[in-house]
């Protein structure tokens, strides 16, 4: 630390005196410093604007001024270390700058990842190395962050880039996001493209180069030539927005709104910062399902169906009912969990409420799903086991129970709803599954002469609850009947229950649905119970039709993003002619493209019905991607090339909606070799290893004609990723195309980012 008293006039500002520090203790014009004020022994204040004078920050004969240095592994002296220490040599490291790895805080992954895509992006990367960013601080932008973005982005960067650091913990810069942005604040899972929009949009306006923001009135077209309107309006962008952030990033939309009542033609120009693309929407969907038949011989069967990805319960039913001829009407749809049903579905339910890793399975009933008061019941049937030894602890002397096996949904005659004949009926069910012919030859008997113990079991059996649609119906039989009954020994009891397959019942639960357990005694289980057997299903030849993966090219994708589109009820447009708001046809053209731009390949749908990861596989080229096709702006020079880029970067995330991982790919821009970066781990890559999201950039060294820089962000294409293969080309240098494939189940690691 240096410390100098100061004794200057108060008009003084404190960049001269940042000058005269520096000249006076030689420091270095590469070395970057920064000035602090102490107010007492142990408290000091940062005097971030320099623009500032002695007198505005009330600095008094006596106090004592502080420069800072800078270390050459681009850490402060005065801050904790913000590095992953790895080796005990690690001070003594030294690798190629960049090749870095961030740390992951806690499901960050999804900020590193975007941190990766930017620290590669070289336009932007040189401006903070090289301490362009210091001049150009907007420590007044009543919009921006006071500079501590901007500070907290370069402090991150200039430890990748100091070649010092195998893994650089971004724990500042995290605390600082989260302050300005509360979203972010915590450690809950994020989408990168949110954080990378707030990125880019806080270091734009903590460097603005325009100090003071003017009122601008916006004009519409009205008739004038596309290229005039276009020019007034990057002009009037420019007056209110200038920063290295709309030198590298900012393009320019035509957009064109239709009034559909008076035809009224708008027609405006608007910037953007990157472009998010939707992808071709399927209209269906494949599930898989498992059929369980009324025939107790026949083993479940697993169909593979396709369905209307909007559809419902019964257009499932219908689409099953075409590969069993079994009548939709006679099928209940149930979602099995841990051996019991987690939900059993009405058919008029939307499909969009199950999800692809749910088991569903479909009952075939002996009629249809009928009324509560009808003239029969429909019955979720649950397996248990009795363990051997009675539970005290909850108060009572039952004994525990466990779920095991596939439960069942059957509808049976309210007539037939007593203990004996719904045993028979069960008995029937499970017939593939038990031994039944040795049990009736065996224990089941009438002259079977039971233990003391197996007597006070059946005693107790007989006072258990009723099911409960059968309560009314199973009278208690008489005089010897009963005696000779009880004196028989079940291959199992009976016991009304709870949807979780417990006999507590919950607050508020009703009996619309009853829920009968079959309870196994361990030994009787273990004689006339094939658990192996019961486990078993066959596959449907739909199952050996490998489902395809949708796969489109990027050139689609832009196509659909200038199609012209209806807006939305909640958000008409106002007709100026009309008077009123209009459901008016709309379309955007690409004007003019900046140096790196940022695609962003909008994944997640979400509709009033369904929320879901589009699994559409998009082909891309990774060099000489034009986008001449999609420009208005023609180019004047007739000599100048259209607009191409190549790719600099990926970002990756593995995953679902609810979870997930984020990775990323990028291209050093001193080396030009490609790494992959997991976190704080960093690995040589491959061009084929290149996956989904994307920056481009060009090679001005190897190539004679004038390019622009891409920089492409797109979400990758997974949701159970098991096996899976993605497809993509890219160019050789001779100019052919070649396609290749990386199995993810071999290379990726699935984790909560």
């Amino acid at each position: 630390l240096i410390k100098k008293e100061k004794k200057k006039k108060n008009h003084t500002d404190f960049k001269l005196m940042n000058s005269s520090i520096r000249q006076h203790f030689n420091v270095s014009e590469t070395a970057e410093s920064r000035l602090w004020m102490r107010n007492t022994d142990t408290s000091s204040e940062r005097l971030r604007n320099l623009n500032m004078t002695v007198l505005d920050t009330c600095l008094s004969s006596g106090m004592t001024v502080i420069m800072e240095i800078r270390n050459a592994d681009g850490t402060w002296p005065t801050s904790r270390p913000q590095i992953m220490r790895n080796s005990a040599d690690e001070d003594s490291y030294q690798g190629p700058p960049g090749v870095c790895g961030l740390t992951n805080l806690g499901n960050t992954c999804f900020m590193n990842s975007a941190l990766q895509c930017l620290s590669n992006t070289p336009p932007l990367t040189e401006y903070f190395l090289k301490n362009s960013y210091l001049e150009e601080l907007n420590f007044t932008n009543p919009l921006g962050m006071k500079g501590e973005i901007a500070e907290a982005y370069a402090d991150v960067i200039k430890q990748m880039w100091s070649g010092r650091h195998y893994s650089v913990v971004p724990r500042v810069f995290k605390t600082k996001v989260g302050h300005f942005a509360s979203q972010f604040l915590g450690y809950q899972q994020h989408d990168s493209q949110e954080l990378l929009s707030f990125l880019l949009d806080g270091l734009h306006e903590d460097l603005n180069r325009v100090k003071k923001k003017e009122y601008i009135e916006l004009r519409d077209a009205d008739g004038r030539p596309d290229q005039e309107v276009a020019e007034e309006a990057w002009r009037n962008h420019l007056r209110r927005n200038d920063s290295v952030i709309v030198d590298t990033f900012h393009g320019l939309f035509k957009s064109t709104l239709v009034c559909p009542q008076c035809n009224k033609v708008s027609v405006t120009f608007d910037p953007f910062c990157y472009l998010s693309v939707p992808l071709p929407v399927s209209k269906e969907r494949v599930m898989e399902v498992f059929y369980v038949s009324l025939d107790p011989t026949a083993k479940p069967t697993q169909y593979r169906l396709i369905v209307p990805k909007a559809g419902r319960v019964i257009d499932l039913c219908t689409a099953l009912s075409q590969a069993t001829g079994i009548h939709p009407s006679q099928m209940a749809v149930a979602d099995v969990f841990n051996h019991h049903f987690y939900r059993i579905y009405q058919t008029d339910e939307f499909l969009s409420c199950i999800l692809d890793r749910d088991d569903i399975f479909v009952y075939q009933l002996s009629s249809g799903c009928v009324d509560q008061d009808g003239e029969e019941v429909v019955m979720a049937i649950y397996m248990r086991e009795r363990s051997h030894y009675r539970d005290y602890g909850s108060g009572g002397n039952s004994y525990g129970t466990s779920l095991f096996g596939h439960p069942l949904l059957i509808s049976v005659p309210r007539a037939q709803c007593t203990r004996e004949d719904l045993y028979q009926l069960l008995l029937k069910r499970l017939a593939t599954d038990t031994n039944s012919q040795d049990a009736t030859d065996g224990d089941q008997s009438a002259g079977a002469e039971p233990s003391g113990k197996e007597e006070e079991d059946e005693d107790e059996d007989e006072e258990e609850e009723e099911p409960a649609s059968c309560a009314q119906a199973n009278k208690r039989l008489p005089g010897r009947r009963r005696y000779t009954e009880r004196r028989k020994k079940a291959l199992f009891t009976m016991q009304a229950v709870n949807s979780n397959g417990t006999t507590e019942r919950g607050m508020g639960e009703t009996d619309a649905q009853p829920y009968i357990a079959i309870d196994w005694d361990p030994d009787m289980k273990k004689k006339y119970y094939n658990e192996n057997e019961a486990e078993k299903y066959i596959k449907d030849q739909s199952m050996d039709v490998p489902h395809q993966q949708t796969t489109v090219q990027l050139q689609e994708c832009l196509e659909l993003f200038t199609t012209v589109e209806t807006l939305e009820e909640e958000n008409p447009w106002y007709c100026p002619t009309c008077k009123k708001h209009q459901l008016a046809t709309k379309k955007l053209d690409l004007w003019s493209l900046p140096e790196v731009l940022i695609i962003h390949l909008k994944r997640f749908s979400y509709t009033k019905y369904s929320r879901e990861k589009l699994d559409t596989i998009v082909e891309f080229p990774l060099r000489d991607l034009d986008f001449s096709g999609f420009l208005l702006k023609k180019t004047v020079n007739s000599t100048e090339p259209p607009c191409r880029y190549d790719l600099i970067a990926v970002s990756n995330h593995y995953g679902g909606l609810r979870d997930g991982h984020y990775t990323s790919y990028a291209r050093n821009k001193d080396n030009g070799q490609w790494y992959y970066f997991d976190d704080s781990k960093v690995t040589y890559a491959r061009e084929e290893q290149i996956v989904v999201r994307l920056i481009l950039r060009n090679d001005l060294a190897t190539r004679v004609q004038k390019k622009t820089d891409l920089f492409k962000m797109m979400s990758t294409t997974i949701g159970h990723i098991s096996g899976l293969e993605l497809f993509y080309s890219t160019q050789t240098l001779g100019g052919c195309s070649q396609i290749f494939s990386l199995d993810l189940k071999s290379r990726c690691n699935l984790g909560v980012g």
